[in-house]
């Protein structure tokens, strides 16, 4: 069934909060903020773009490190306020830490532990 309804996120509240999780896994992989430019070149392309709040730039995901996000689905939150990315990871390592996943840390039972595999030194493909 296809609905007719719109489709557009609300860019007058500011920056909107774009989570990307992985199609497959369903694994949280990554919290951006989206313009929306982001969200047109998003749109346009099949993979994530976002805006940059620390560079105050867009900001391909994977522009760097090659580690860009297909896009597959794209869901919206009941105020047109939030956007859940469905995405096919390419190269397995959504953080620029390296990682999997920049939710990487996790405290259970008041112990601290790493729970997001490192995929790549970022010093090697930063140059940091």
């Amino acid at each position: 069934m296809s609905l007719n309804l719109p489709f557009q996120p609300d860019f007058h509240k500011g920056l909107l909060p774009a989570i990307a999780q992985d199609a497959q896994t369903l694994e949280v992989l990554m919290l951006a903020y989206m313009n929306e430019e982001a969200w047109q070149k998003t749109l346009a392309t099949g993979e994530a773009h976002y805006f940059s709040r620390s560079r105050q730039k867009l900001w391909h995901k994977g522009e760097s490190s090659g580690h860009v996000q297909k896009v597959k689905s794209i869901k919206l939150d009941c105020d047109n306020d939030a956007i859940l990315l469905l995405v096919e990871q390419i190269g397995d390592a959504a953080c620029h830490t390296g990682r999997r996943s920049c939710f990487f840390r996790q405290l259970t039972d008041g112990q601290i532990s790493y729970c997001s595999p490192t995929i790549f030194d970022p010093k090697e493909v930063y140059g940091k």
